[in-house]
């Protein structure tokens, strides 16, 4: 059986780090006070992945967002997944050059499934990660791309399964409404929207303690957790959470802090 992961997403615009509620963001700080405060150097061992996210509504500098992933590469040894506003092959080569393990792509999986046929032809399954982004209006599931503006006219069942059919290596779900509120996920969506997928699936949205985090991994068909709130795991809060979680029988890795 594969070991379940526990993923921090980092939410960046315009050269910060941001809270994100229900997609709307607070800036809290760059790149020197993310490692002032977390210091993924020392707590990476805590973590079995980085998310990071470029959310910036207005145009993207990817070349400053490839800086960021360096900067954030030369403390951590664990996986980083990197992406927002690829719309092209060399987007996605910056992204790999500067570091990213994997990328994550969100719009141009809807506007352009093309290009993310040539990407997993070019990177592999295993490299390529499709952000869906969700909410439950008048009882039906939607999906969005670009920041959350725009609705997704298909099905979000037959959307699910169109983009496994594009080959990618794994889903991140991402409830809008849970979205930065620390409530926790979803757990009535993530439950039915799992019967749909067959590719390994990590959850996002709502997560604000460990708790939260156990509930999502106690899921079957969820293969990793992910939070992005900045203010409830900083400090200990995430050497703490995944003790939580060990102590709970769950069956991630164990990470011995050297």
């Amino acid at each position: 059986m594969l070991r379940k992961r526990i993923i921090f997403s980092l939410i960046y615009s315009d050269g910060y780090f941001n809270q994100s509620r229900n997609f709307r963001l607070q800036k809290v700080g760059d790149l020197n006070w993310l490692e002032n405060n977390y210091g993924f150097a020392k707590i990476a061992y805590s973590l079995d992945e980085l998310v990071i996210i470029d959310a910036t509504k207005e145009k993207k500098n990817i070349i400053n967002f490839g800086k960021t992933i360096e900067g954030i590469v030369e403390d951590v040894f664990i996986p980083i997944c990197a992406g927002g506003g690829i719309n092209n092959i060399s987007d996605a080569e910056l992204l790999f050059k500067s570091g990213a393990d994997k990328i994550i792509i969100n719009s141009a999986i809807y506007e352009n499934p093309l290009l993310i046929k040539e990407l997993v032809h070019i990177y592999g399954s295993q490299s390529i990660v499709a952000s869906i982004d969700f909410k439950v209006v008048q009882n039906e599931y939607k999906a969005y791309i670009s920041n959350g503006t725009k609705e997704v006219t298909t099905d979000l069942i037959i959307y699910l399964k169109n983009v496994q059919d594009l080959g990618v290596g794994e889903i991140y779900l991402n409830s809008i409404d849970r979205d930065g509120t620390g409530f926790g996920y979803d757990l009535e969506s993530i439950n039915y929207l799992a019967n749909y997928t067959k590719v390994p699936l990590i959850i996002a949205g709502g997560a604000g303690n460990e708790k939260h985090l156990l509930e999502g991994l106690n899921i079957d068909e969820v293969s990793a957790v992910a939070t992005a709130n900045l203010f409830n795991f900083i400090g200990e809060g995430l050497p703490n959470a995944r003790q939580y979680i060990l102590n709970n029988n769950q069956n991630i890795s164990i990470r011995i802090n050297l």
